[in-house]
């Protein structure tokens, strides 16, 4: 039997600055050696986990120093889930690194030199901010080292809560979440204790079998609440008297509902989601724009004046930005970057449900929403009935299949298209179509400021970068939002 090589340990390495993902790196031998979990100034033994011709992976096996610019986390499963993994980092430390990222991939991947980017716009809260999380049920809770090492008998391994990263049938069993507000946590623990009291079957996650399977929690900033349960299998009575007790502990609760998922995923977009208690949706509120003083921040509310509110109908398949608050400040900072006049045809690429479309509606002549879900493009056309809006347009199909000259010729020629593509960024046939368009402005947000840099450059001979304004929408995780104004050049 061949010998496993060892792998290959460097020892008192100093941790030198944050890179992409929420990395930091470190320099062996000239070659970049990128560390997990670690912060500037640490100093580290590190273990190869990946080595390629330009650079290394590795991870943590001891520390000798801790850089000064740590600080506690506030979460007891911090290090072991795998959310908010910058939680020992400030929050202005946070925001600097993402800034960093965005001006990075623009200098790097669009080879933009000296590209005009604004200070990055802060989260206004960094905590109990999402609108939305997802709890799994498995039979086989992740064991910390801490239990293990306590040398107890853990006969029940029932568990609710979050993924181990790089672990599909691994949960790490949460007390407390910081991302989502009361009542989450209060929903969270009682279906736990009332599952256990009952000896309900949490599922198994290798097996694909039990009966509790997933937890959903929406909420909005309208205060309604949706609770979904996903199921593994019909049992008809077990779910009833479970939904019942759930009703009677939760009754402020607006829309509970249920779903019976006997396929090998979790996803749920493709089955039929029954409400069993309330409406199939809630409603979320977000004031309109309003164009703001010269003296105010990009994307900042103008609190001084009287705004209007858009209504947002929130299904349980629908997608809305999970970080609410700051979704407002994002999509205002889209519209003034717009600068949308009343004779203006826009196109608002990868639409979902219509928020930014019918956001900036009340700007334009006109507004061409196209989006590839169809269930997405249905909730859009709700959405505008909600708040009387008539000049919108809303089409389901293959970007690069619906987004074409035969469209603009049909709806109009653009004017401003803005675009709010997928992780992936834009398919290289949709960035050839937005250059056919001619579009006077183009608006990209982007969640991966390296894909949307690529694309940049693939446009960078018909458009110049105008500004850059990064948005933090996910406090504590490396994730970061780029809004960027192209114009073109003729």
């Amino acid at each position: 039997m061949p010998r496993r090589r060892k792998k290959k340990i460097y020892e008192e390495v100093e941790i030198l600055e944050t890179a992409a993902e929420g990395k930091s790196l470190a320099k062996i031998e000239e070659q970049v050696l990128f560390v997990p979990q670690t912060v500037p100034g640490d100093v580290v033994d590190v273990q190869v986990t990946k080595k390629r011709r330009r650079y290394m992976e590795g991870r943590v096996i001891k520390f000798h120093k801790y850089s000064d610019k740590r600080i506690e986390p506030f979460c007891e499963h911090f290090g072991v889930c795998g959310g908010c993994k910058w939680q020992f980092l400030s929050y202005e430390d946070q925001l600097e690194n993402k800034a960093r990222w965005v001006k990075d991939s623009l200098e790097r991947l669009a080879k933009l030199e000296n590209p005009n980017i604004k200070p990055i716009l802060g989260a206004p809260e960094t905590q109990f901010y999402r609108n939305k999380l997802e709890f799994t049920f498995s039979n086989s809770e992740w064991l910390t080292q801490e239990q293990i090492e306590s040398d107890k008998e853990f006969e029940n391994r029932n568990a609710l809560g979050f993924h181990i990263p790089g672990r599909f049938d691994k949960i790490l069993d949460i007390k407390k979440c910081w991302l989502q507000a009361d009542p989450s946590n209060e929903i969270r623990l009682w279906v736990k204790e009332y599952a256990l009291k009952h000896n309900l079957e949490f599922f198994d996650l290798r097996e694909q079998t039990g009966f509790l399977r997933n937890l959903i929690i929406r909420t909005s900033s309208t205060g309604e609440i949706m609770v979904i349960f996903s199921l593994a299998k019909e049992d008809k009575e077990v779910r009833e008297n479970m939904l019942n007790a759930f009703v009677k502990a939760f009754p402020n609760i607006t829309s509970v509902m249920y779903v019976i998922n006997e396929k090998k995923n979790d996803t749920i977009g493709d089955l039929d989601i029954v409400a069993y208690k309330g409406p199939d949706h809630i409603f979320e509120s977000m004031k309109a724009f309003e164009k703001s003083d010269p003296s105010t921040p990009l994307g900042m509310t103008n609190q001084k004046s009287e705004i209007g509110h858009l209504k947002f109908k929130i299904g349980p398949k629908s997608f809305y930005q999970t970080n609410s608050a700051q979704a407002e400040n994002l999509y205002r900072l889209a519209v003034e970057l717009a600068d949308i006049k009343k004779d203006e045809v826009v196109y608002d690429l990868y639409t979902g449900t219509g928020t930014i479309a019918n956001y900036v509606a009340d700007q334009a002549k006109k507004v061409i929403g196209v989006e590839y879900v169809e269930a997405a493009i249905e909730d859009a056309k709700v959405n505008s009935k909600l708040n009387n809006i008539d000049n919108t347009v809303f089409l389901a199909g293959d970007m690069k299949d619906v987004f074409t000259e035969e469209l603009q010729a049909k709806e109009g020629k653009a004017d401003v298209v803005i675009t709010d593509p997928p992780r992936a960024g834009m398919h290289k046939d949709v960035v050839e179509q937005l250059l056919k368009s001619g579009a006077e402005r183009i608006v990209y947000i982007s969640c991966n400021p390296a894909t949307q840099a690529r694309d940049i450059e693939l446009m960078k001979s018909y458009y110049d970068m105008v500004v850059a304004q990064p948005v933090d929408m996910f406090p504590h995780t490396h994730h970061v939002e780029n809004v960027v104004l192209l114009r073109s050049k003729s």
